[in-house]
């Protein structure tokens, strides 16, 4: 039995961001792997509307603010990756549940190859104690990287 590992090259970096310790980390791991390897980094972040409560679903102005930050925030992400040498970058956002969205979504749009997350979620992860993480390691179709 041959155990060599596999030399496995990745073309199209996705890393899934938000504002916790660890998906920075698994941020910038990914920006050092693109810029070391000049592949493309897909940076995508999820504004999660099933959070909202009833107030901020009703309050038009909550939830186009809320979209408007997500999309600010990838422009900041994007503009750091470039900074740091990063010579294509793309950035795409999904409205729901982060682990499905990117999973069902942006994936297949993407034509991502290799998935790289943080393992705790921003939002109550005492709560979720990673469960986008493991959702996402088990049913992506691709290559996934856990951060911690």
């Amino acid at each position: 039995m041959d155990l060599t590992p596999l030399n496995k090259t990745y073309k199209r970096i996705l890393v899934g961001v938000d504002d916790s310790d660890d998906a920075q980390l698994a941020f910038h791991y990914a920006i050092n792997y693109a810029k070391e390897n000049n592949v493309t980094l897909i940076i995508a972040s999820i504004w999660e509307s099933q959070d909202l409560n009833s107030y901020q679903a009703l309050n038009h102005n909550f939830v186009n603010g809320s979209k408007e930050d997500v999309l600010n925030r990838l422009k900041i992400y994007k503009k750091y990756a470039e900074k740091q040498g990063v010579k294509n970058v793309i950035t795409v956002t999904g409205e729901g549940h982060p682990g499905k969205q990117i999973v069902k979504k942006i994936i297949p749009e993407t034509k991502a190859d290799l998935l790289i997350i943080g393992s705790l979620s921003y939002k109550g992860f005492r709560k979720h104690l990673g469960t986008q993480a493991g959702y996402m390691s088990k049913f992506a179709p691709i290559s996934v990287m856990v951060v911690r």
